[in-house]
C-alpha cells in the first residue's frame, strides 16, 4: 500500500537517513521507534506525501509519489488518515463540524450525517458533539484528532505520538481503538517513543516493531 524504496532525506546538506526501505502490507501493524531527531516524524510525512524524497521511490497505492500532481496526491492522502502530534482544531466550530470537516471540504458533506454520531460515540464523544475544541481535555482531543483521521474510511492510518499527551489510561482507550481499527483491515504505523505502551499492545495486535536511529531502520529485538 505504501512502499519506500532506498529512500534519503536530509536538511541543510546534513542527511537525516538514507537508504531507507519500508513496506506497510495491506492490514499490518507497525510501531516505530527511536530517539528524538532520528527522523520519525519525517518518516510519517514522506509516507503521506507531504515531503518528497531526496532519493529512492515512495509509492503510494503502486504510484511514484514524485509524479504524482497536486490533485493526484490529494487522491491519495484520502485513503490515509494522519493523527498529528500537536492536533489543530477550528476552535469556533464544534467537534462534530470539526471531525466532519474533511468530508465537507471534499464535497461529501452529506455523507458526515449517516455515520458522525456513530463515530463520536465509537471514541467515547458523543455528549461532546456540541462542545467547542477549547472545552476540551487533552484525552477527548486526541480521540476527536482520530475521529477526523478516520471519517474517510482510509484504508491507512499514520498517527505521531498520539499518546504522547496523556495519561495510561487514556492511552490505552486510544490504542484499542486503532486495534479495533487494525482488526477492520486498516494499515497502521504508529510513531512512538513509549516502549511500555508497545509492549503491553502485544496481547492486542500482531505488530511490528520498527527502530529508526542512526539513519537506519531496523526491526526491534525481542527485549520490546
Amino acid at each position: 500500500m505504501i512502499e519506500l524504496d532506498k529512500v534519503s532525506y536530509g536538511f541543510g546538506g546534513t542527511a537525516l537517513f538514507s537508504q531507507l526501505s519500508l513496506n506497510l502490507t495491506a492490514g499490518s501493524f507497525h510501531f516505530l521507534t527511536g530517539p528524538s531527531g532520528a527522523g520519525k516524524t519525517t518518516l510519517l510525512r514522506l509516507c503521506y506525501a507531504d515531503l518528497r524524497a531526496r532519493s529512492g521511490k515512495v509509492r503510494l497505492f503502486g504510484q511514484d509519489a514524485a509524479t504524482l500532481d497536486r490533485d493526484a496526491v490529494a487522491l491519495a492522502r484520502r485513503r490515509i488518515g494522519v493523527v498529528h502530534q500537536n492536533c489543530e482544531f477550528l476552535d469556533h466550530l464544534t467537534i462534530a463540524e470539526n471531525i466532519a470537516l474533511p468530508l465537507t471540504v471534499s464535497d461529501r458533506g452529506g455523507e458526515a450525517a449517516q455515520n458522525l454520531q456513530e463515530l463520536l460515540n465509537w471514541v467515547g464523544l458523543g455528549a461532546q458533539a456540541n462542545q467547542l475544541p477549547p472545552e476540551l481535555s487533552g484525552g477527548e482531543r486526541q480521540r476527536a484528532a482520530l475521529a477526523r483521521a478516520v471519517i474517510m474510511s482510509p484504508d491507512v492510518i499514520i498517527a505521531d505520538e498520539p499518546t504522547g499527551n496523556v495519561d495510561w489510561e487514556m492511552s490505552q482507550r486510544l490504542m484499542r481503538l486503532l486495534a479495533e481499527l487494525n482488526k477492520m483491515g486498516k494499515t497502521i504505523l504508529i510513531a512512538t517513543h513509549d516502549l511500555h505502551m508497545i509492549r503491553a499492545m502485544k496481547t492486542d495486535v500482531s505488530a511490528r516493531v520498527l527502530r529508526l536511529r542512526d539513519g537506519q531502520l531496523l526491526q526491534a529485538g525481542a527485549d520490546l
